[in-house]
């Protein structure tokens, strides 16, 4: 089974569950906000997208840069885990294999082979 990573009200995130549904493909959502991502998701996640998976076009993120960006890395995990919004998202999943970062249609039709 597949899992989304995200916050609900997030447009990204809407396309990303409207696209599994439509494809009738069994997923579970997993939303930031009732279960904060641990910090062995924040090191898989950064192991796969290279850096902390920070999502830095939104709004929490121009938020708080400044003060992110001076933190050691260890404090901007503990940051990220405080204030998932500021991760890039949907983050797809299935098991321990991390899919895809963000929605893109035709990324996710290739990946899920669709």
């Amino acid at each position: 089974m597949y899992k989304i990573f995200g916050i609900p009200n997030c447009d990204t995130v809407k396309k990303a569950r409207t696209f599994l549904e439509s494809k009738s493909l069994d997923f579970e959502f997993v939303d930031f906000k009732k279960n904060p991502p641990t910090l062995e998701l924040i090191h898989l996640w950064e192991s796969v997208f290279g850096s902390l998976p920070v999502n830095k076009k939104g709004v929490t993120y121009k938020k708080y840069a400044v003060e992110f960006e001076k933190l050691s890395h260890a404090k901007q995990v503990e940051f990220l885990i405080k204030n998932s919004s500021m991760i890039k998202r949907p983050i797809l999943q299935k098991g321990q294999k991390v899919l895809c970062f963000g929605f893109d249609e035709i990324e996710y039709k290739k990946t899920l082979g669709i």
